[in-house]
């Protein structure tokens, strides 16, 4: 029997959460009377996490594990799991309880009224705090402005992917992998359902500022241009304004003499044109570094183990 409904969990030291995260997933599956399978991904978990779920696989069929051979990152981890994934839909949810699965039932309606991308939108962010709340808001608003795409704000990864998405979506093997903006750019129809969020059920978030900002990173130079364009209009700007001084010097000089130039202000131009060369050069270095990544040709992940699923060719 086919399976339709695929759902994939990415875990990273999870165990607090994964007995209350099995009971509400499969809760939310068996009332939809679909054939189903539950995909997670032990992202090189150091608690329990992965003996918790060869358990749970050893006593329901429906729960498959990947392990991998270490800690490759959430997007990877998730990248890996809808590689498995065998079902006409794959949902996309996290360990920590955030994103409701009762949720699941209305994508699923969604979906077989027609539409092949269904993301869960967040109402509001009330759970997070008031610096995280502007600061990926204000993200989204740059992200929006800078890119082609248009990506959803509010709105993470929970979402109902069909077939015809997913296999698109494999088709895109990229290292450096923002999902939020690779779900956005495949297209397709779709629409959304709103959701109040809730608070992490158990345990600590893995994310801190310092992963934000790198994450944010990504997704600017994984969909938009504009950091490398944007420093020949400022060159082209500071040079105009460098010609118009240097005119205004000859000028001067031709009808006031020669003066003593202002050590305080040599210093001032010196200082602000030599950091603007190493902004540029920053920037240009992180655009390079993720060509060298993809050029080496490694593997997105590695599988260590495989409990309930066939290795891939």
């Amino acid at each position: 029997m086919s399976i339709q409904i695929s759902v994939v969990i990415p875990l990273y030291n999870e165990e607090e959460n994964i007995d209350i995260l099995f009971k509400r997933v499969i809760g939310a599956l068996e009332s939809l009377k679909l054939t189903y399978e539950i995909i997670c991904i032990n992202d090189g978990s150091k608690d329990k996490t992965l003996d918790i779920l060869i358990d749970y696989y050893l006593n329901n069929s429906d729960i498959k594990v990947i392990n991998l051979s270490r800690n490759f990152g959430k997007d990877i981890a998730l990248t890996a799991g809808i590689d498995y994934a065998s079902g006409n839909a794959v949902i996309p949810i996290d360990a920590d309880l955030q994103d409701p699965p009762e949720l699941i039932g209305e994508m699923v309606l969604k979906w077989q009224e027609g539409y092949d991308i269904v993301y869960a939108t967040r109402k509001t962010r009330q759970s997070e705090t008031w610096f995280k709340r502007s600061t990926a808001n204000a993200f989204y608003v740059l992200l929006g402005k800078i890119t082609k795409i248009s990506i959803p704000r509010n709105t993470g990864d929970f979402r109902l992917l069909d077939r015809k998405a997913v296999e698109a979506l494999k088709r895109l093997p990229e290292r450096t992998r923002f999902m939020k903006g690779l779900f956005a750019w495949v297209g397709f129809k779709s629409t959304y359902i709103l959701f109040e969020r809730q608070p992490r059920y158990q345990g600590n978030t893995k994310w801190n500022y310092w992963k934000l900002w790198n994450f944010a990173l990504d997704g600017i130079t994984s969909f938009s241009l504009l950091p490398l364009k944007i420093w020949t209009y400022v060159g082209l700007i500071i040079s105009l304004l460098s010609l118009f001084y240097a005119s205004f010097l000859v000028i001067r000089t031709i009808f006031l003499g020669i003066d003593v130039p202002g050590y305080a202000s040599l210093m001032v131009t010196i200082l602000f044109l030599g950091g603007i060369q190493l902004i540029t050069l920053g920037i240009i270095g992180e655009y390079l570094g993720r060509v060298y990544e993809e050029i080496k040709g490694r593997p997105l992940y590695i599988v260590r183990d495989l409990y309930g699923l066939d290795k891939q060719n």
